[in-house]
């Protein structure tokens, strides 16, 4: 029995290994397409994750400025009992303060510095890295009268990934 050369061509599809050109594009094509659409979700990944730790950081230091004005509020009035209520500087938190009491000592409000987490300096930077806002500033004041810590912001001008700006939050 002599095979026909369309037989011969059959055989050789069937049996054949490795993959075409064609396969190898569309492989290719399909494997872009899907790394197109994962870029912007890892670019975005890194943005969520800086801005989550700024609204933690800035929660933190918040709740210990509460808490200060809080436990300065409870001292009986004196010689001891001056100014606003919130501390000079922010380092003050970390530092402690001694509000009178002679079993408490010093009172301690953080155990480290806070940093902005876009700002790149902050580890240097005496206010480490925020903006601040005495008692007497207007709420949306970007200037420091230099009396006391009344509150924080972000001094980015930059915008969030849900469309509000840090300066505001």
């Amino acid at each position: 029995m002599s095979r026909s050369s369309e037989g011969i061509v059959l055989e050789l599809l069937r049996t054949r290994k490795g993959i075409s050109l064609i396969e190898l594009i569309v492989t290719i094509t399909i494997l872009g397409i899907l790394a197109a659409g994962v870029m912007p979700l890892i670019r975005n990944t890194a943005a969520r994750s800086k801005e989550i730790e700024l609204r933690r950081n800035l929660r933190i230091i918040r709740i210990a400025l509460d808490d200060y004005r809080k436990t300065f509020d409870k001292i009986p009035d004196g010689p001891l009992k001056t100014g606003s209520g919130y501390p000079e500087k922010l380092q003050e938190l970390v530092d402690g303060h001694d509000f009178g009491d002679v079993k408490a000592g010093k009172v301690k409000f953080l155990r480290r510095p806070v940093f902005n987490p876009l700002d790149s300096k902050s580890p240097t930077d005496e206010n480490w890295g925020w903006g601040i806002r005495c008692y007497k500033d207007e709420p949306d004041s970007t200037t420091w009268c230099g009396d006391d810590v009344y509150d924080i912001y972000a001094p980015q001008d930059g915008t969030a990934l849900d469309g509000t700006k840090y300066n505001e939050w």
